[in-house]
């Protein structure tokens, strides 16, 4: 398979977790009122329209809106540098990796774009036992989640290459 053929693979894919990242955030946004929730699982799970000021479990949420846009937009324009070019130095025949940080890289731009547009990242998938609820995300971050944890596998399993044993150029004899 040609490397253009590849990247486009990969861009597909990208592309594709940030339109249904923005379409579901769109149709949450649309037809739910801020803070409504509806179950979809008794106590288990609910659609919830949450509005995340802040990063990953509300970090920095309490700061200035000023202070977020700046400090968020340049971490997601550096992130989503970063991981195009880890995408583009990966060796070739490496798709788990690729696959990995292709959806990595689709999560970080869908959340890039609310913070853009909103100034803040919407979320909706809301997990929870009884009173103890897990923070709320989106597409976006369950493709950055799942993007890490199968890195983090493929890294782990990955093989190391069988050293090539040295033989001296003279030989004692």
């Amino acid at each position: 398979m040609s490397n253009s053929v590849r990247y486009l693979l990969l861009g597909v894919l990208s592309l594709a977790i940030v339109v249904l990242d923005q379409v579901t955030k769109l149709s949450v946004m649309e037809s739910m009122r801020l803070h409504e929730s509806i179950p979809v699982i008794t106590n288990f799970f609910s659609i919830t329209y949450i509005r995340n000021p802040g990063a990953a479990f509300g970090f920095l949420s309490s700061s200035s809106s000023s202070f977020r846009f700046v400090f968020f937009g340049v971490t997601s324009v550096f992130a989503v540098g970063l991981l195009g070019t880890i995408l583009v130095r990966m060796p070739k025949d490496d798709w788990m990796g690729r696959l990995s940080v292709a959806a990595i890289l689709g999560g970080a731009i869908g959340n890039l774009l609310d913070r853009l547009r909103y100034g803040e990242v919407i979320d909706f998938l809301d997990f929870y036992f009884n009173a103890y609820h897990f923070p709320a995300f989106n597409v976006a971050d369950s493709a950055i989640t799942v993007g890490v944890a199968f890195l983090i596998l493929h890294f782990a399993l990955e093989k190391e290459p069988e050293a090539t044993p040295v033989v001296p150029d003279n030989p004692p004899s």
